[in-house]
């Protein structure tokens, strides 16, 4: 998974412009749908020859818990969300550079806070039973989004907090995140 979320600099050179509302070649690329994820993830993956993809649900809180070197944070990377997250009680109302703050047990960034990281799956309500790398449903309204953003409440940004947005859905608190 990636170190940082998608910055606008690598948005713009995979994609050739930059739709996000708050400028700056470090920030988070935002204003991008689930459906434009996936045309810029296609176009990475012709030019490197890889494949890229949004993570699952499962794979991102994994990650944003710290894996298998968690420390049981309620934010990723810590209790003190001011530590790790850029969110409405200190972002002054915009997205900062990606890595600025405090990264999580696995040297991940902004796993809690800047933008909502789009991730793979359709939303809908968790099983009853214990299961391992679970998927969502095969189809549905909304994708998930996790994480929160600049823009949202400290209880948003816990790892554990989802959230959904119809995939055509463009926001100036909505990112991604890659796995390869």
């Amino acid at each position: 998974i990636g170190k940082y979320e998608v910055t606008q600099a690598e948005w713009k050179a995979v994609m050739g412009s930059n739709p996000s509302y708050f400028k700056g070649d470090d920030r988070p690329v935002e204003q991008v749908s689930w459906d434009d994820c996936q045309t810029f993830i296609s176009r990475l993956n012709s030019i490197t020859g890889r494949s890229f993809s949004l993570p699952t649900e499962a794979q991102w809180e994994f990650a944003a818990r710290g894996g298998n070197s968690s420390r049981g944070y309620k934010y990723g990377g810590s209790n003190n969300l001011g530590d790790v997250a850029w969110y409405d009680a200190n972002s002054g109302n915009t997205t900062h550079d990606v890595g600025t703050k405090s990264a999580n047990e696995l040297g991940l960034y902004d796993m809690s806070g800047n933008v909502w990281e789009w991730c793979s799956d359709w939303y809908g309500n968790y099983s009853g039973s214990s299961q391992t790398n679970p998927t969502g449903p095969y189809s549905g309204f909304y994708r998930v989004d996790r994480g929160g953003s600049w823009l949202t409440l400290a209880r948003s940004c816990r790892v554990s907090c989802r959230f959904n947005y119809a995939p055509d859905r463009r926001d100036n608190g909505i990112g991604l995140r890659l796995v390869l």
